[in-house]
């Protein structure tokens, strides 16, 4: 074997283990030996630079050679590839396009690999077409490629084209398109499906194989199924803990459908726990409550040595967010200072959307204008703040700094924008808005923003025009646009709209119980309770459960939860004790007296105060003043709930505001409240 191929032989080898150190040594005796120039040596360093991560010495030998060929430009598109800048591949490839140098098929297939990974359609149709026209297309390694690009740019039925083309299917080919209809939640049953018939065709499955299928169960929430694959694993004698992809996916299927155990335990046995298993479990036991759960997991894994990246910081602080845990969040907020992957913009966009979401608008503000990055996300969270706090003129002048700071609007960005202007009663600002979002020749609108002008028309009392609106806009009219207009309905007590819209709602969606109580709000306001009494029994006899109302409070960094009616509180007797003082402290001062209209039960007053005593919200706030809420000068009481707040309530925390002296945040559904001394920042329309 002469020099050059030994030189050549042991790069290779640095390359398959990622010997980098070793690499560099063989660079050195490459140079000093006179193959600085060799096309085939100069290859092998590009490509064991790309794989070893270090791109610019990559690009350094490419640049310096004096010959190249059509693998030097692959390779280094590889090394791009493999580092995640897809757009210097794509780059790349069209600068080959003038060098005269003919693509091969591993140069097709990588820069296919790219426009799937940066989800840009129009370019991967571009390179599909110039394989059709050299013949490559036919090529295995080709047509795997252009399946998993149609299917990661939404184009399901071009891959499943690609698929029943292929002259010879490969397990990566079976692999391809099973992974494809995962991603879409109304494929996920054809991936099962073709798990099977794969089998049936003599193609064994790999991990690969089952991760996919398992992903597919998970979105279909087919608990049943994915033990099934489990079983069938185990069976077959497959290490799962060692299997970290395999593992890995049946965690996200457990924790996802609700079987928290089961995803504890294939999680505590995983020999490499993956931080993506890490974070869905510990998020999952959040959504599920189990705060004391998430945090010890937390603690777990900062004190493991898994590096913690942006993407689990943002994870944790949407957790914070969600549950509104201030003082949480504000000690993730000094973590995140201390490493790198902290100072990360997605990071700080999590941050301050956490702060936003616990009411400290201030916290947030100065965090965002301390940022040294901001993009598209930034801004939008921002102005999505504001508009929950009904501070639309300061979400407009936010939108137009942006627009002066280069930083093109998306659709959310003007879906917040709307969002706000709704919350703040901007009627012609929105118009204004909407109009130029409509003449846009970038983005197009989208139901959600026609349902922005309706939430709009509808505050401003203007229902027909509303009505008008979504029969008449190009796009098919969804369920929450009629839902919007049907709580306008009801807020300007105009039931003749109501009936119309409660009937498209129960005619489309019948199975929703959210459209029955929204048509029976409207005429129990009407006091039409023939009509409320049919619609509940409707519910009844179709056994349908309507979302429950829960409300929570934090507590010394502790979270406390409670539903309608809820008696389970160790002091649920003090609590019930000081709203009864606070009522009589009310109606002495202030005249206060139940909103039993909110009650809408056809039941005498006295049953109808009962109820709206023991709403949720009112539970979290008793609690609040009876753990010493009133004694916390300059601090806010602050509660959370996941509906919308009722209109007794409403009145109640007002009333308390003034009485107490003492400011209220409460975050619901819809947008955030502030009360003080007797009013609400949304003006009593929410």
């Amino acid at each position: 074997m002469s020099e050059r191929q030994k030189l050549a032989d042991i790069l290779r080898k640095c390359s398959r283990n990622l010997f980098l150190d070793q690499g560099k040594e063989v660079h050195g005796a490459v140079v000093r030996k006179g193959y600085g120039f060799d096309l085939m040596v100069n290859n092998d360093l590009i490509d064991m630079y790309g794989k070893c991560g270090r791109m610019s010495h990559a690009s350094e030998v490419f640049d310096g050679m004096l010959e190249r060929n059509v693998v030097s430009w692959t390779a280094l598109m590889c090394g791009y590839l493999q580092e995640g800048n897809a757009k210097a591949s794509l780059s790349l490839f069209g600068r080959m396009g003038f060098s005269g140098v003919r693509p091969n098929e591993y140069t097709f297939s990588t820069n296919i690999k790219a426009c799937a990974f940066l989800g840009v359609l129009e370019n991967g149709m571009q390179i599909h077409g110039l394989c059709t026209k050299s013949g490559f297309d036919g090529y295995p390694v080709v047509g795997n490629s252009i399946i998993d690009m149609y299917s990661k740019c939404g184009k399901i039925s071009e891959a499943e084209r690609m698929f029943h083309e292929m002259p010879v299917r490969s397990l990566i080919t079976w692999n391809a398109m099973i992974s494809g209809y995962s991603l879409s939640e109304d494929m996920c049953d054809r991936s099962l499906l073709l798990f099977k018939e794969m089998q049936t065709q003599g193609e064994i499955p790999d991990e690969y194989t089952f991760t996919s299928t398992l992903k597919a169960c998970r979105g279909l929430g087919a608990f049943q199924e994915g033990t099934q694959i489990h079983a069938f694993l185990i069976i077959r004698g497959c290490p799962i803990p060692v299997q970290n992809i395999i593992a890995g996916a049946l965690v996200d299927l457990y924790a996802q459908c609700g079987y928290l155990f089961e995803a504890q335990k294939v999680f505590d046995q995983m020999e490499r726990k993956s931080v993506v298993s890490w974070t869905t479990l510990i998020t999952r036991y959040a959504q599920e409550g189990n705060l004391s759960e998430a945090m010890d997991l937390f603690r777990q894994l900062q004190e493991s040595r898994i590096p913690i990246d942006g993407f689990v910081l943002s994870s944790m602080i949407s957790v914070f967010a969600d549950f509104a845990l201030v003082e949480l969040g504000k000690q993730m907020h000094s973590n995140t200072i201390k490493k790198p992957s902290g100072l990360d913009t997605s990071v700080a966009n999590s941050i301050v959307d956490m702060y936003l979401k616990c009411g400290l608008t201030e916290e947030a503000e100065r965090l965002f204008v301390d940022m040294s990055e901001k993009n598209v996300i930034s801004y939008t969270v921002m102005i999505t703040g504001y508009g929950k706090y009904g501070l639309g003129k300061e979400a407009i002048d936010l939108f137009k700094k942006m627009q002066q700071d280069n930083i093109e609007p998306d659709d959310v960005t003007y879906l917040a924008l709307l969002s706000a202007c709704s919350h703040s009663g901007l009627v012609e600002e929105s118009h204004r808005y909407f109009t130029q979002l409509c003449n846009s020749y970038r983005i197009k609108p989208r139901v959600e923003h026609y349902a922005c002008m309706v939430d709009i028309l509808g505050r401003a009392g203007r229902l027909k025009e509303a009505k008008n609106l979504i029969e008449k806009m190009p796009l098919r009219p969804n369920i929450g646009i009629w839902q919007t207009l049907l709580s306008a309905c009801r807020v300007h007590k105009n039931v003749e709209i109501g009936r119309e819209v409660g009937e498209i709602l129960l005619r489309l969606d019948g199975e929703n119980p959210v459209n029955y109580v929204l048509l029976s709000n409207v005429f129990a306001d009407a006091l039409y309770w023939k009509e409320c009494e049919r619609l509940r029994w409707l519910v009844k006899a179709k056994g349908l459960k309507k979302e429950a109302g829960r409300s929570w409070v934090e507590i010394d960094k502790e979270m406390h939860f409670f539903y309608n009616g809820d008696e389970t509180h160790p002091l649920i007797k003090k609590i019930h004790e000081i709203l009864k003082e606070m009522e009589k402290k009310m109606k002495e001062v202030m005249g206060y007296a139940y909103e039993v209209r909110f009650a809408l039960h056809d039941v005498e007053e006295e049953s109808k105060e009962e109820n709206l005593r023991v709403h949720s919200e009112k539970l979290a706030i008793g609690l609040a003043l009876v753990c010493g809420g009133m004694n916390k000068e300059g601090q806010p009481i602050r509660i959370f709930k996941n509906l919308r707040v009722c209109g007794d309530c409403h009145e109640f925390i007002k009333g308390l505001s003034k009485i107490l002296e003492k400011v209220f945040l409460v975050r619901d559904a819809n947008r955030f409240h502030k009360f003080e001394n007797g009013v609400c920042s949304c003006g009593d329309y929410w």
